[in-house]
This record gives structure tokens, C-alpha cells and sequence, in this order.
């Protein structure tokens, strides 16, 4: 059975196997030649000529791949060339924000995290756990609404206005407490609120008894890419305690972004030229 299965995948255009040949083909481009042809892929690969073309066609309909008009031989697409620019921001994000984020801690006392924009959800790459006993467990890694936390609320306040509702869309507005902003009207409202002031709050909105604020971290042609936040247990601070601590938070957001290649003076010039 075990055999049959393994016979199965290879056949497949689904299966396993199929996935992983496409990416031991794309890893043969590591070699940064010019371009390569469907013969020597196919000879590098141990594969079939006509399961290698398969899989090319498949991979430049996705941009991954792109034919050379010139030689017919194949390159990477663009679209590498973006998810590897991702990766980079996050490389860039995770050496910017470390001290930043131990400073926010020994300022505040508090929990302190960085998140980043996944669909219609903020996921959590850099945390520091207070040092309190009463404290939130919010794990690196951990995915969470993106209308019903602080993070998520500056992570949507400074998207462009087209993406900023095709994310709402598809968004579920789901109420995970009374507090929960579930009217897009009102959310919308919110936005405007944080866009002006230049920070967010969260209070009982994602679980009753927890409260967080964000504030945004820019790269260097002044996107927001990240929310720098702290989150506390109402327990042991209330709403307007929490509120004074948001000149912290920014200035923390500011400083992660300077890391970052980002400058206040330049941010602006650079917004009016591509907006001209």
C-alpha cells in the first residue's frame, strides 16, 4: 500500500513529488547562470524532458519562472525576486526591532511585540514577555484578528485605500467579545482616528480583560511594514494609564524605523513623488 501510495504522488500532478520537483528546479537557479534550457534542466534534475516542460509552463503562468524570448531558455520571475525582497524586509525587521523591543520592556514593564500583515491577519514576529507575573501569553508565530487588535488596526490605518478594503472584504468581522468592532462604518471610523494621531488601542476587544496599543514602523521609503505594541492585563493597568504610555510606543516605532533606513525629513518627498 505504502509503495502504491509513493507510485501514486509521482504520477500525480498533486501529489507530493510533483511539489518537490518544482522546487529542486527552482534551486538549480542558484547557480546564476543567464539562463538554462529544458535539456539541461531536465539532465540536472534526473527528470523527464516533458515533465520538465510541464512544470515550467506551470511556473512562468505563476511568474515564479520566465522564458528569455531571445534564447528560449529559462530564468527566474519577478515574483522570486519579490518573495525574496519579503524576506529580506523581515531579516531587516528582526535586526531593527531586537534592542529596540528590550528597551520598550525596561521602559514599560510590559509585554512588548512586533506584527506584521498576513491577509486579514497580524502575526506576531518579535515578542518579549513581561516580567510581571500576571502577564499575556502571545506566542511568536501566533496569528490573531486583524480588526480587533492594536497591531492589526495601524496595520490597516496606513494601507493604501484600495488594499485597506480588499482586506476588510475579506476579512471575517467576527465578535470575540461585546467590545468587538464588527460595523465596518465604525471600523472605518477607527482608522481615521489612528491615521490622525499616529497610534492604536485595543481594549476588551479580542478577550475581555486585555488591552494593547501600536504604533507603526516604517522601511526606508516610508510603508508601514510592522506594528511595534505592548499588551497588559487590565488587572494591573487601566485604559488612561495604558493611553500615556503612547508617546513611548512611538517614539519605540520611530526608532525601529530609523534602523530601518527611515527618516522623517525624506518621507514626505518621497510620498509626493509617487504620488506625482
Amino acid at each position: 500500500m505504502t509503495a502504491g501510495r509513493a507510485g501514486q504522488d509521482s504520477a500525480t500532478p498533486g501529489g507530493l513529488s510533483t511539489v518537490r520537483n518544482a522546487a529542486r528546479l527552482l534551486k538549480v537557479f542558484r547557480s546564476r547562470e543567464a539562463d538554462l534550457g529544458v535539456t539541461e534542466l531536465a539532465r540536472r534534475l534526473g527528470l523527464g524532458k516533458s515533465t520538465v516542460h510541464r512544470m515550467l509552463t506551470t511556473l512562468v503562468a505563476e511568474g515564479l519562472i520566465e522564458q528569455n524570448p531571445r534564447t528560449g531558455g529559462y530564468r527566474l520571475g519577478i515574483v522570486m525576486f519579490e518573495l525574496g525582497e519579503a524576506v529580506r524586509v523581515h531579516l531587516d525587521l528582526h535586526a531593527a526591532v531586537g534592542q529596540v523591543l528590550g528597551e520598550l520592556r525596561a521602559q514599560t514593564g510590559e509585554s512588548s511585540q512586533v506584527g506584521v500583515l498576513d491577509g486579514h491577519e497580524v502575526v506576531y514576529v518579535d515578542r518579549l514577555e513581561s516580567a510581571h507575573s500576571l502577564r499575556l501569553f502571545t506566542e511568536t508565530g501566533r496569528r490573531v484578528p486583524v480588526h480587533c487588535t492594536s497591531s492589526g488596526k495601524v496595520l490597516l490605518a496606513y494601507l493604501p485605500e484600495a488594499r485597506r478594503h480588499a482586506v476588510l472584504r475579506a476579512a471575517p468581522l467576527t465578535a470575540l467579545t461585546p467590545h468587538t468592532i464588527t460595523d465596518p462604518g465604525r471600523l472605518a471610523d477607527e482608522l481615521a482616528l489612528v491615521r490622525r494621531r499616529g497610534w492604536a488601542e485595543a481594549v476588551n476587544e479580542r478577550e475581555i480583560g486585555l488591552a494593547s496599543i501600536a504604533a507603526p514602523v516604517r522601511d526606508i521609503n516610508g510603508e508601514v511594514i510592522a506594528a511595534i505594541s505592548i499588551g497588559v492585563p487590565l488587572a494591573r493597568c487601566t485604559v488612561m494609564s495604558l493611553r500615556r504610555l503612547a508617546p513611548t510606543i512611538m517614539e519605540a516605532a520611530e526608532a525601529a524605523s530609523r534602523r530601518l533606513g527611515w527618516s522623517p525629513e525624506l518621507s514626505l518627498p518621497m510620498r509626493a513623488r509617487k504620488e506625482g
